[in-house]
């Protein structure tokens, strides 16, 4: 458990000098979604959506983590 706690400390160290790198990673999820609907026969990650809905989830959250760090 104390390992735990210490990763959580550097982790919170490294994003609250770096707020805008989550938010960037959601929307890097997002255009890779949009390039994945652009290629033919990718299969069923294009006909989800899944990377669109994970990177929509991401960036919300990484708004609300940086505006509480």
């Amino acid at each position: 458990m104390q390992n735990f706690n210490h990763f959580l400390d550097r982790l919170s160290e490294f994003l609250s000098k770096r707020k805008g790198l989550i938010p960037l990673l959601g929307i890097l999820l997002v255009a890779l979604n949009f390039v994945l609907r652009l290629v033919p026969g990718v299969g069923w990650l294009a006909e989800s959506d899944l990377f669109l809905h994970l990177g929509v989830i991401v960036g919300i959250l990484s708004f609300m983590i940086a505006w509480a760090l």
